[in-house]
């Protein structure tokens, strides 16, 4: 299984955009085939840092999510509002102590 770390740091006039915004694909991104999940954390000391946590069969379900319109219709309305460049990190899950 692979988990896909994103961080998102967003202008703060943007923020309730963003939330909106998500609110609108969150139910899409999360049942998209190969994915088994998805999370939005907020950062306690910094409400402009969002991070996205999700978990994906494999790589493969990552990239074709990636290269889909739902990921460019989303992207393409998000990016104009973050105020630093997004960070993205992918590793094999070693433990899971949810389940």
């Amino acid at each position: 299984m692979l988990v896909r770390i994103v961080k998102l740091t967003f202008k703060p006039e943007e923020l309730e955009s963003f939330y909106n915004e998500f609110e609108l694909h969150k139910h899409k991104i999360s049942s998209f085939e190969g994915c088994k999940g998805m999370q939005l954390l907020k950062e306690i000391d910094n409400p402009c840092v969002v991070m996205t946590y999700s978990q994906w069969d494999h790589n493969k379900a990552l990239n074709a999510y990636r290269n889909s319109s739902l990921f460019s219709s989303l992207w393409t309305k998000i990016k104009p509002k973050f105020s630093a460049k997004p960070e993205a990190w992918s590793h094999e899950l070693y433990f899971n102590g949810f389940e």
